[in-house]
């Protein structure tokens, strides 16, 4: 590299990348963010998988988002990433997904749909229930 100027973009994406043959990833070894996705700032892209898909498929259709097909967040292999709505993301994302936050199998039984489509665990929720119900009866002793 000559003094005073940066390598492209290209290059140091992969010199921040390592190669995972068994699972074909391009693993991220920089900087990654508190959810685990890479970060580099070149050409407007403010993650690495933005930036390998700008670099190596083209530009990112306006309003989508990058999901990693292989479910490895800090991939950056172009081949495992695909341009989608946030509604597709989301759905990819709870379809992998085997159990809520606080543990408790996710399944179609213990699985509810509110009116605005959010999902949530319904166990966690007959806790949630139960708790503020105690609360209130505890209030009314008082």
């Amino acid at each position: 590299m000559t003094r005073g100027r940066r390598e492209p973009a290209v290059v140091q994406l992969l010199n921040m990348t390592t190669f995972d043959t068994a699972e074909g990833c391009w693993l991220w070894t920089g900087s990654v963010n508190q959810g685990g996705y890479s970060q580099f700032r070149k050409d407007g892209a403010t993650s690495g998988h933005r930036a390998a898909y700008s670099l190596f498929v083209g530009e990112i259709p306006e309003g989508l988002h990058i999901d990693h097909l292989c479910g490895v967040r800090h991939c950056v292999n172009p081949d495992h990433l695909e341009a989608v709505t946030q509604a597709e993301n989301n759905r990819r994302m709870w379809a992998q997904t085997t159990h809520c936050p606080q543990g408790h199998p996710k399944t179609p039984e213990n699985t509810m749909t509110r009116a605005n489509g959010r999902r949530e665990c319904s166990e966690c929720n007959r806790i949630r229930a139960r708790v503020n119900a105690a609360k209130r009866k505890e209030s009314r002793r008082g």
